[in-house]
């Protein structure tokens, strides 16, 4: 648990750091050097005013087409993840009953509990680390259109529904924060981190972190975490809520 608040909390810190660097106000642009600029953030902005072009200038529903491409091409990483995260909630049963067979703190006992619970996993073949994975292979993707949006000059003076993408708006940012929440809250359901404080408070935490950055920055950025949210639900309730269920109907038989 702690390495995935870990993990999030690092995300956010890159994001932050990123936002403060002054390449992030630089136009990206053919010229840009650098592979993050040449192998990552201009192909993305280059698909951005691709199908903006394609619907008449409509960088709102370019930025929303890419997300959704970005999304779909990283689902295969994400249902691993998930399938990694059912996974070890499916030996959670045996691993308390180590932690209660081996719970002296001496180092004889805790060295004791480190193998037995290595056998746990190569027995049901779980990698505890697995999970990790995908999100690490994601950052540099996810960061790379976060910069697309941000330093993509064609998008200024453009609107979408009823904002301006290259202002500040005041409705989407609560809409970023509320469908963050309700897809923390989705992700939890069932889970044995559900009663966990510490995701208790992230939970909480992250719409408002995420509504905050969203009152800073344009509003195509707040539209690309929204439609990147609404993705992540339709996720959930279409492949992690079936895979758990059939996870406890196998559960039941046995």
């Amino acid at each position: 648990m702690r390495k995935k608040l870990f993990l999030i909390a690092l995300l956010i810190g890159l994001v932050v750091f990123l936002s403060g660097c002054t390449e992030i106000n630089e136009p990206i642009t053919p010229d840009s050097e650098g592979i993050w600029n040449t192998y990552f953030v201009y192909p993305l902005s280059w698909l951005i005013i691709y199908f903006a072009d394609l619907f008449n200038e409509n960088f709102g529903l370019a930025i929303i087409l890419v997300t959704v491409i970005i999304r779909t091409a990283l689902l295969p990483l994400n249902i691993k993840q998930l399938r990694s995260s059912k996974a070890m909630q499916d030996i959670q049963p045996e691993l308390k009953e180590l932690q209660q067979k081996y719970s002296s703190k001496d180092a004889n006992t805790q060295q004791k509990l480190q193998q037995e619970t290595m056998a746990l996993f190569q027995k049901h073949g779980v990698n505890p680390l697995a999970g990790c994975l995908p999100i690490f292979v994601q950052m540099p993707i996810l960061l790379a259109i976060y910069h697309a949006i941000m330093r993509t000059d064609a998008i200024d003076g453009h609107s979408f529904l009823w904002f301006p993408l290259d202002e500040k708006d005041f409705i989407l940012p609560f809409i970023a924060g509320i469908t963050t929440f309700l897809q923390q809250k989705l992700m939890m359901a069932g889970s044995p981190a559900a009663g966990n404080p510490q995701m208790t408070v992230m939970l909480y935490m992250m719409p408002i972190m995420i509504t905050v950055f969203a009152f800073m920055f344009p509003a195509a950025l707040a539209l690309y975490w929204v439609i990147g949210n609404l993705f992540m639900i339709a996720q959930t309730i279409f492949i992690r809520k079936p895979m758990m269920k059939d996870s406890n109907t196998g559960g039941d038989k046995k």
